[in-house]
């Protein structure tokens, strides 16, 4: 029968309703498990974007790239005491004078290339780029203890390193453009031997060119990258006197060698060179320089020193004889050698010892 006067509905009506209603409860639970399903993906790429270890390293090396520093070192695990040096066989002394923007070269391109858990420990490796060199380095992260709902993180062991680094001919040298005078960071201050090694905290990973360019002396720089977590980098660098230097020490040892000339005695005091006679002289002798030394320089330890260089004195003299009295002239070229110890002072002035010896 048909239901034209808009009756109940048939029981036929009746049944096409629930059968709609039971299609519709199906795909409502579709719907659902597909909101929780992106609720986790979105959850986990969440984590792993800003929560993760991953993203914990990437933060740190995200921070050397924009040099941030003090940032950096304020990250849980990066900063480390006397007590964690000594543990990992590094000096407890170790300045902290390069862990800060001006000596610090920019990472970039870091890319996580693996990472594995190992107990509560979690290794995360990165590639990066610093100064144009390529690098690869392991960090070890591990959960960081506490009360906040969101995962957080620390470093298990410190990303940052120890250069020892000896300078050799300088007590000033430049750490990526950042001056440093070894009597102001060292723990000795002023009485530190300018020969030892300096050791000096720095970021990892970072690339360190260390050159020395004084009056005195110059390099053209020794680069070393920092890419093991606190581990010892040995750097060594051996500065080489300037052209003006070794001008300067030339003319000294000229001057001071006419000055020499300049005393009429046998034997000018405190001078490389002498002459002896027998007999008596009849009057003051004459002396000249005929041949300065041509004079060079080289390192030895924090100062310098010059090497032996031959030199020729000429003396006039007359001679009277004890027998019969009677006088000669004596003119006669004297061989002799110059040496002499250079040392640099607080101020940056150099104090040049001449001496030498009579062939």
């Amino acid at each position: 029968m048909s239901n034209a006067g808009g009756g109940p509905a048939t029981p036929e009506g009746v049944g096409g309703v629930r059968a709609r209603r039971r299609l519709e409860i199906p795909a409502m639970i579709l719907i659902g498990v597909l909101l929780v399903a992106a609720l986790g993906a979105g959850t986990a790429s969440l984590y792993r974007e800003f929560y993760s270890p991953r993203a914990f390293v990437l933060h740190y090396l995200e921070l050397l790239q924009e040099r941030r520093a003090a940032e950096a070192l304020a990250i849980p695990g990066v900063a480390v005491d006397s007590a964690e040096l000594e543990a990992a066989g590094l000096p407890a002394t170790a300045s902290e004078a390069l862990l800060r923007p001006d000596s610090l070269q920019a990472v970039t391109d870091a890319v996580v290339t693996g990472e594995s858990v190992d107990g509560d420990r979690t290794r995360v490796s990165v590639s990066y780029s610093v100064g144009g060199y390529a690098g690869a380095t392991t960090f070890d992260v591990t959960s960081d203890t506490g009360t906040a709902l969101l995962p957080r993180w620390r470093f298990a062991r410190s990303p940052l390193s120890v250069m020892n680094l000896s300078v050799e001919g300088s007590m000033r040298f430049a750490v990526n453009g950042f001056e440093v005078d070894k009597r102001q960071v060292a723990v000795e201050g002023a009485d530190v031997d300018p020969s030892a090694a300096l050791p000096l905290l720095v970021f990892s990973p970072g690339l360190y060119s260390v050159s020395v360019d004084t009056a005195i002396s110059a390099t053209p720089g020794v680069a070393v990258l920092a890419d093991a977590p606190l581990a010892g980098i040995p750097v060594d660098v051996q500065a080489q006197p300037t052209e003006e230097f070794r001008g300067v020490v030339q003319q000294r040892v000229e001057d001071f060698l006419s000055a020499c000339a300049e005393q009429k005695v046998l034997q000018p005091t405190g001078c490389p060179f002498g002459f002896t006679v027998r007999n008596r002289i009849d009057d003051a002798p004459s002396w000249s320089i005929v041949e300065q030394p041509k004079v060079t320089v080289e390192p030895d330890g924090a100062g310098w020193r010059i090497p032996s260089a031959p030199a020729v004195a000429h003396i006039e003299v007359d001679i009277r004889s004890i027998f019969d009295g009677s006088v000669r002239t004596v003119e006669e070229d004297v061989d002799f050698t110059v040496d002499g110890q250079i040392t640099v002072e607080p101020d940056g002035s150099a104090s040049i010892l001449v001496g030498g010896s009579s062939d």
